[in-house]
C-alpha cells in the first residue's frame, strides 16, 4: 500500500497549447517503468508541462540507470519536484527503499495516477505531495538527502523563492540536483526528427544555473555530468 498522501491547496496552472505553462495527462496505467523524473507545473512555471509518452520514452529510455548515474542509492529519502505521474518517481522508490520518496505536483489527476501504478507494482515508499513547491517546507516534516529537479528550473520565474524552499528541507549533509536541456538551440534537439524541449531563449548554459543555485542557496556544486543526447544534470552538495 502506499504511504498516506499529503494534500494541500495549489494554485491552478494554466490550460493551453504547445508552449503554455500545462501539463498534459498521457496513459501510462499499462506501463511499468524503470526510472523516475519529474515536470512540475504551476502559473510561474514556463513551458514545463508534461511531455508526450511516444517521445519522452526515446529521450529517457532507462531513467533508473540515468538516477544511478546521478548518485542515488538505497537509503537517500528524497522530494521530486514536479513529479507528474511518476516517470521517475516510481524507479526512483525502487532504488532508495525503504527510504522516502516525496512526489510534488500540483495536477492531482496525475498524482492519482502515480499512487495507482505504485499501488500495481507493490511500491509502498511514495508520499504524493498535492501542493506547490513555492511552499515546499509546508509539506515536507522531515529532512531529505536528496532533491531533485528536472526539465523545469529554465522556466521558472522567482528561482530564488523556489531555491529557498529547497534549501529548507535539505538534511545537513545532502544533495540537490538539477537536470536541464543542454543550452542548444531548440532545432538541434530533435527527437523523431521534431525538435523538442523548451524554447532556445528559456535555455541556460551550467555555468548560468550553476551561479543561480550558489548564490541563493550557499551549495556546492561539486559535479555536471552530461546525460545524452540533450540533457545536463548539476550536483550541489550542502
Amino acid at each position: 500500500m502506499i504511504l498516506t498522501a499529503v494534500r494541500n491547496r495549489a494554485i491552478s496552472p494554466h490550460r493551453g497549447g504547445e508552449d503554455a505553462h500545462e501539463f498534459t495527462a498521457i496513459s501510462m496505467k499499462n506501463m511499468v517503468y524503470t526510472g523516475q523524473f519529474f515536470i512540475f507545473c504551476m502559473e510561474r512555471f514556463q513551458n514545463t508541462r508534461q511531455p508526450d509518452w511516444d517521445w519522452w520514452g526515446k529521450l529517457w529510455p532507462t531513467p533508473g540507470e540515468a538516477l544511478r548515474q546521478l548518485g542515488l542509492s538505497a537509503g537517500d529519502s528524497l522530494v521530486e519536484i514536479g513529479s507528474g505521474n511518476g516517470y521517475f518517481t516510481l524507479p526512483a522508490a525502487r532504488i532508495v527503499g525503504p527510504a522516502t520518496v516525496y512526489a510534488l505536483d500540483l495536477d492531482e489527476s496525475l498524482l492519482a495516477e502515480l499512487e495507482s501504478l505504485a499501488t500495481q507494482q507493490q511500491i509502498e515508499n511514495i508520499v504524493p505531495v498535492h501542493g506547490d513547491a513555492r511552499s515546499l517546507s509546508e509539506f515536507i516534516s522531515e529532512p531529505v538527502d536528496v532533491g531533485l529537479i528536472a526539465n523545469t528550473f529554465h522556466g521558472v520565474d522567482d528561482q530564488a523563492a523556489l531555491l529557498e524552499e529547497v534549501t529548507a528541507v535539505l538534511a545537513d549533509t545532502s544533495q540537490f540536483i538539477v537536470i536541464n536541456w543542454q543550452n542548444l538551440p531548440k532545432e538541434e534537439t530533435t527527437i523523431a526528427d521534431e525538435p523538442r524541449g523548451p524554447p532556445t531563449e528559456l535555455r541556460l548554459s551550467p555555468t548560468e544555473t550553476a551561479t543561480i543555485v550558489s548564490d541563493a542557496t550557499g551549495l556546492t556544486q561539486t559535479q555536471q555530468i552530461d546525460l545524452p543526447p540533450y540533457h545536463c544534470a548539476l550536483m550541489f552538495e550542502r
